[in-house]
């Protein structure tokens, strides 16, 4: 899998259908007799900011996609069940929303309760016309609309290319390959007219309602938030600043650049892999202080503080569920001049060890009890902030199909204040998809730095130098 602009992914022309998903029931509140299930503090917070800046001219949009290909005649009726069964088998796509008494709740439908409406699109001509249509169509998602997932695909004589979209409030990175494998696995069982063959999922509203009963009681005071004072107080700050100049103005968002670029082709992230495994580490440690060293030798502080998203599904039920089971948390470690590349992973190693003994700190928990007053009400990150995510996609549900399926995933957001970095390992390489403010300044920063980035990746791979 790839994670790719919608702008830049290569999808031949044909006959496009969209599916959305609907039902008898009145969506946006439980029934009389049906208590409101509890969400998670990211959902809530992600709720609050979509409804309080419903309407405004500074307002964020965004979406979370994903695509994939069905090689040969397509079997639409096998296709639709597919569709239907991938939103009726995860709770959270079924799930309505509504704000009461200050907090998010929710009502889940039951699979029975769903069902899918198939609007016959037309063609369309080119590949461009294709891309077009596809980001006007993302973008229907809405985290105030039900529902919060929509369908389509993109049919053709010889192949079909299958796509969705969802909000943040039912999914994050790792759920796009997890829908991916449901989707077309669940296809092609009905192809054969079989039924899908899947690992079982979990309850999303288990996890959020575990998630509020471990922290309904913590306050300031709480001895888990040590890591985070520590954090903040070494720092001045609870959300670290990225280090280089974007070229923004404070309280301002900007329109965005979204790229992708490979850093290391296959062999290359396998000897850099071998080179962090022969001191301790691991491939992502060694990219994120291939970061830390980069931003140093652009102009950068001697050590790197940064926030990172952390996986919280686990081994279980969980690992095969659509949700947003990820938290964030604050890491830190030297990357000094003088340090070498021992010296340096040793750093990185153990600060993610740290990061994850402190892992069940919810971030917006943390956020509202520790950041200055002014930052508990933002509805953004109140500023350019460093931040760094990983995700090895060869390890993801349906892996092994993923080049044969030509999955990718497309994310987006409309404006920002600063730059987010996703980096990101498949089968043929590390990559790296960046999203930053569009500024001559940031597009100035970006490049200087991705160059950096660029030689210090190689430099450690061939010789185990920065």
């Amino acid at each position: 899998m790839l994670q790719v602009p919608i702008g830049d992914a290569e999808i031949a022309p044909g006959h496009v259908f969209e599916w959305s998903v609907v039902t008898a029931r009145m969506h946006g509140a439980a029934e009389p007799s049906q208590p409101s299930e509890t969400t998670t503090y990211n959902q809530a917070k992600h709720f609050a900011v979509a409804h309080d800046t419903h309407g405004d001219d500074d307002a964020v949009s965004a979406y979370v996609a994903g695509s994939f290909e069905i090689s040969g005649p397509v079997d639409r009726a096998a296709l639709e069940s597919a569709l239907l069964h991938f939103v009726r088998r995860h709770e959270v796509l079924r799930c309505t929303f509504q704000q009461l008494a200050g907090d998010l709740s929710c009502d889940a439908l039951t699979p029975e309760d769903v069902e899918l409406k198939c609007v016959d699109v037309g063609p369309a001509g080119s590949a461009e016309e294709v891309r077009d249509y596809l980001h006007r169509f993302f973008q229907r998602v809405d985290t105030l609309s039900w529902p919060l997932i929509i369908m389509g695909a993109v049919v053709r004589d010889e192949s079909t290319t299958v796509y969705f979209a969802c909000d943040h409030l039912v999914t994050d990175g790792l759920s796009t390959p997890i829908a991916v494998n449901d989707i077309a696995t669940a296809y092609a069982a009905y192809a054969r007219g079989e039924e899908p063959a899947l690992p079982e999922v979990g309850s999303y509203l288990d996890f959020s309602r575990a998630q509020r009963e471990d922290n309904a009681a913590m306050d300031a005071a709480d001895a888990r938030l040590g890591r985070w004072k520590e954090f903040i107080a070494r720092g001045d700050c609870f959300f670290p600043p990225f280090p280089l100049d974007l070229g923004v103005e404070p309280g301002r968002l900007y329109p965005t650049v979204n790229v992708t670029e490979t850093l290391l082709h296959e062999r290359e992230a396998d000897a850099l892999a071998a080179r962090c495994e022969a001191v301790g580490g691991r491939l992502f440690m060694g990219v994120l202080a291939a970061v830390g060293v980069s931003l140093r030798k652009e102009g950068g502080p001697d050590v790197y503080r940064g926030l990172m998203p952390v996986n919280e599904r686990g081994r279980g039920a969980h690992a095969h569920t659509m949700g947003w089971y990820i938290n964030t948390m604050p890491i830190e470690f030297p990357v000094a001049e003088d340090q070498e590349f021992p010296d340096v992973m040793a750093g990185v190693r153990d600060a993610c060890a740290e990061m994850r003994r402190h892992a069940d700190v919810p971030f917006v928990k943390a956020w509202h009890l520790l950041a200055p007053q002014d930052y508990t009400e933002q509805r953004y990150w109140p500023y350019a902030v460093n931040f760094f995510s990983y995700l090895d996609f060869r390890k993801s549900p349906g892996a092994a199909h993923h080049t044969a399926r030509n999955a990718k995933k497309h994310l987006w957001v409309s404006r920002s204040n600063g730059i987010c970095f996703w980096f990101h390992r498949n089968d043929t390489g590390l990559h790296m998809n960046a999203i930053h403010v569009d500024t001559p300044q940031a597009r100035k920063t970006k490049a200087a730095l991705g160059g950096t980035l660029r030689q210090t990746l190689a430099n450690m791979t061939a010789a185990g130098t920065f």
